[in-house]
């Protein structure tokens, strides 16, 4: 069973574009967390929790993409 090369690819395109988000994400709310008195606090936090739920989904996406390319 041969692996199709173009979604396995794609999947792990994904997968590097997950890869900032889990460092960007947890570093904007800590930022917000530190600034708690400041006029941005709420919008700050707000993409904060943005970035990492693209994160988690862009991992999602990646593995079942990849899993697609090994078993289709």
């Amino acid at each position: 069973m041969p692996t199709d090369k173009k979604i396995l690819m794609k999947g792990l395109k994904y997968l590097s574009g997950a890869l900032p988000l889990f460092f960007i994400g947890p570093i904007v709310i800590n930022s917000s967390f530190k600034n708690q008195g400041h006029p941005a606090f709420i919008p700050v936090l707000g993409g904060g929790i943005i970035f990492c739920l693209a994160a988690i989904a862009l991992v999602f996406l990646g593995l079942r993409t990849i899993m697609k390319s090994l078993t289709d």
